[in-house]
C-alpha cells in the first residue's frame, strides 16, 4: 500500500471553497480505486493549513490513477474549481507507507 499525504496552504477567506474541493476529491479518489482517509481543515490555531491522506494498493495503482485523472471530466472540473476560486496557495505531497497495527511494548522487545 502507498499513502499520499498532502499539506495545503489555503486562503483563510476561502475555506468553504476548499471544502468543496476536498469533498470532490474524496469522491474522485474513491471512485477511481483509492481509499480516501479524509481532509482536515482549520479549526483552531493556524487558519491557513489543511491536510489530507489517501491510499492506493500499490505504486502501480497510484500511477494508473494519475494517468486516468488527467482526462477524467470530474477531476478536471475539481481542479478548475480550485483554480477559479484560488482557494489553494500551495501544497506539498509526500508518499508514505502506513503502520496500521499496534503491538505491545513487551511483544516488541521494549520491556
Amino acid at each position: 500500500m502507498i499513502t499520499c499525504f498532502l499539506k495545503y496552504e489555503i486562503d483563510p477567506a476561502k475555506v468553504a471553497d476548499f471544502e468543496i474541493y476536498a469533498k470532490a476529491w474524496i469522491h474522485n479518489i474513491n471512485r477511481m480505486g483509492g481509499t480516501h482517509h479524509g481532509y482536515w481543515l482549520p479549526s483552531e490555531g493556524p487558519s491557513d493549513l489543511a491536510w489530507c491522506a489517501f491510499s492506493f494498493p500499490s505504486l502501480a495503482a497510484y500511477e494508473a490513477y494519475r494517468r486516468e485523472m488527467a482526462t477524467d471530466p470530474a477531476c478536471i472540473a475539481t481542479y478548475a474549481h480550485a483554480e477559479r476560486t484560488q482557494c489553494i496557495r500551495r501544497y506539498d505531497r509526500h508518499f508514505t507507507r502506513p503502520v496500521l497495527e499496534g503491538e505491545s511494548p513487551a511483544d516488541l522487545g521494549l520491556m
